[in-house]
């Protein structure tokens, strides 16, 4: 009796697990904002050399990317010609993720002139972003 218990049990726990992990997957990406740099290995540094920009680390499989990419579609829509906001998939890009030691996702990272400023996990509103951006 108690060993078919524990196998119901242990057979709804991968159901519910399954059901969520493939609900995650079907989750849409919402399209870039056109304002939003895409970077990679060979543009990364040319591209934050000179400018204020946060570099949001990210990738399709992770469900607080998905709820993170409308804040910065917005943010960037509002931000001074001065200010930028920077994508990298860290799928496709592991070796940045590796240099900049991100060990979750997201994380978002505040460059000035190429120099690390401050790192941010997590989801964020965008008015802590913006605060952020626009105070660096």
């Amino acid at each position: 009796m108690t060993t078919t218990i524990l196998i119901l049990v242990f057979f709804f726990i991968i159901a519910g697990y399954l059901f969520v992990i493939n609900k995650i997957r079907k989750t849409p990406m919402v399209e870039n904002h056109e304002k939003i740099l895409e970077l990679d290995e060979i543009n990364f540094d040319a591209t934050i050399r000179n400018k204020t920009i946060l570099v949001d680390f990210w990738a399709a499989w992770c469900m607080p990317c998905k709820m993170l990419a409308p804040v910065l579609n917005e943010l960037a829509a509002e931000l001074p010609k001065d200010k930028f906001i920077g994508k990298v998939d860290v799928e496709k890009y592991p070796n940045l993720s590796n240099r900049f030691k991100i060990r979750g996702i997201p994380t978002m990272i505040l460059f000035k002139n190429g120099k690390e400023v401050e790192r941010i996990v997590g989801v964020k509103s965008k008015g802590t972003l913006k605060t952020k951006l626009l105070g660096a």
